[in-house]
């Protein structure tokens, strides 16, 4: 039988730099973004445009499915409500960083799921 021991361990840090990169690429951009044009501006040349209003729809959908796996892993506790509010205003910066701080647990929870 093949020891499979260290497989969730490398994945999990596999992921979490996965991750950590994506994170630091989406904040580069923010930066970029914040530094290049007004924000306020480009909000609402977003909104005025059909296909906007659908991404900014796909955004919030998005949103709100990951603060429900936030509540489902975390459950309803004061520390679940901020993320999930800084979230809403702060977009997926946040995300990554709790993907990357609950990874470790996320593969427990997964493995005693599956075994």
């Amino acid at each position: 039988m093949e020891d499979t021991s260290q497989a969730p361990s490398s994945a999990g840090t596999f992921w979490r730099v996965v991750f950590s990169i994506l994170g630091l690429g989406l904040a580069a951009l923010i930066l970029w973004a914040s530094m290049t044009a007004d924000l306020f501006e480009s909000f609402a040349a977003i909104a005025a445009d059909p296909w906007g209003i659908v991404a900014l729809a796909d955004l919030y959908i998005g949103f709100f499915i990951f603060a429900a796996f936030v509540f489902l892993v975390d459950g309803p506790r004061p520390l679940s409500f901020v993320w999930v509010i800084a979230l809403m205003a702060l977009g997926n910066v946040l995300s990554v960083i709790w993907l990357v701080l609950r990874f470790p647990r996320l593969i427990t929870l997964l493995s005693q799921k599956t075994a």
